[in-house]
């Protein structure tokens, strides 16, 4: 039997790992299915969709010649307008949105896959194979900022544990990035078929 000194070294040894544990984000997931999204806007080049997000925390969708673009959260209405952050390459977004929450259970960040409809050489059209795959790690819009913006990317065919590694930046990087100063990176290894994103921002707006 241990004596009381050692259990008690032994129960301190303990607490640092337990605490990072119970202190940990978490993730939930939800559906994106436009056909269920309200227009908010529509022309000839696009439309400007409101969806269904997490809790009150909406998904703001545009698409404008054939690119795509997602922000989340109660925005400000110059970013609502304005904002456009996608690919240069045709693309389109995928049907399921990984929210990161706080230990409050708020949600702070998305992870959303991009397929990037890369032209094949030999066909002259983008193929299965010449599309790529890219997580996006983006900052919610809270409602005492209404900033939201991309923070990172990850190329999924590249990183083997690409969405592990997605969910790092989602913690680490998001809290600290300001929206509109900050420029969005790449994290991890980067392949030829990931495309390159594209930031339209209003310069009001810093």
């Amino acid at each position: 039997m241990k004596p009381p000194i050692s259990r008690f070294l032994a129960a301190l040894l303990m607490w640092p790992v337990i605490t990072h544990a119970a202190w940990a984000n978490d993730s939930t997931y939800t559906d994106l299915d436009l056909d269920k999204c309200r227009t908010v806007a529509e022309d000839e080049m696009g439309v400007s969709l409101l969806c269904r997000g997490f809790g009150e925390y909406d998904v703001h969708f545009a698409e404008s010649d054939l690119r795509q673009s997602i922000l989340y959260g109660p925005l400000d209405k110059a970013l609502e307008n304005e904002v456009f952050e996608s690919f240069e390459a045709f693309n389109h977004v995928g049907s399921k949105i990984e929210w990161r929450l706080d230990t409050s259970r708020k949600p702070v960040a998305t992870i959303l896959r991009w397929f990037i409809e890369n032209v094949d050489d030999k066909a002259g059209m983008p193929t299965k194979e010449s599309t790529g795959q890219v997580l996006v790690i983006s900052r919610v819009a809270q409602p005492e900022d209404g900033r939201g913006c991309v923070v990172g990317y990850v190329d999924a065919l590249s990183n083997p544990e690409a969405n592990e590694l997605a969910r790092r930046v989602a913690d680490e990087q998001v809290p600290g990035f300001a929206c509109g100063r900050d420029r969005s990176a790449w994290f991890g290894q980067r392949g030829e078929k990931s495309g390159e994103p594209t930031h339209v921002w209003p310069e009001t707006v810093r």
